[in-house]
C-alpha cells in the first residue's frame, strides 16, 4: 500500500489512523450516511450510519488502555466512474498501552465507495474470515 496518490488507498489509512487514535467520528466520517457493512461480530447487518456509529463506540469503548494497529496488505482498487471497490486482507492487533501485542486476527475486507461531494464514501463493507470445513470454526489466521 504504498500508491497514497490513489485516493482508495488513502480512505484505508484513514479507516487505520481512526481506528488506533480510537476517534469515532474520524472513522464515521469515513462512510456514508446509508451505508450497509456486514461485520464479522454479533450483528447480521448495520444499516445507516447511525447503527454503524453504536457499534464504533462500544468497540472502541471495550478497548479501556488497549489499542488497535490494522496491518492492510495486497490491496487492490477497481474504480468506475464515481464508484470503487477495494478488497484486501488486514490484520488487527490489539496492543496494550506499552505496545506489546495482546491478541491478533486476520479478515477479508471488501469496501464499496462513491464519490461525492466531501470525498469517497464507504457504502458497503463487508468483513469475512473463512470457516474450516472439518470442525466449523473460524480461521482468523490468514
Amino acid at each position: 500500500m504504498n500508491r497514497l496518490d490513489n485516493p482508495i488507498l488513502r480512505v484505508l489509512e484513514g479507516y487505520k489512523a481512526a481506528i488506533l487514535a480510537k476517534d469515532v467520528d474520524a472513522f464515521v466520517a469515513l462512510y456514508d450516511r446509508d451505508t450497509v457493512v456486514f461485520d464479522m461480530w454479533g450483528t447480521w447487518s448495520y444499516n445507516g450510519i447511525a447503527s454503524w456509529r453504536a457499534m464504533v463506540e462500544g468497540w472502541f469503548g471495550s478497548l479501556g488502555t488497549e489499542r488497535v494497529i490494522v496491518d492492510i496488505s495486497a490491496a487492490q482498487t477497481i474504480v468506475a466512474a464515481d464508484l470503487a471497490v477495494v478488497h484486501a486482507f488486514a490484520t488487527y492487533k490489539a496492543v496494550d498501552a506499552d505496545g506489546l501485542e495482546l491478541r491478533s486476527m486476520d479478515n477479508r475486507l471488501t469496501m464499496t465507495l462513491r464519490q461525492q461531494a466531501d470525498g469517497w464514501k464507504i457504502v458497503h463493507q463487508h468483513t469475512s474470515s473463512p470457516i474450516e470445513v472439518g470442525t466449523a470454526q473460524v480461521i482468523f489466521r490468514r
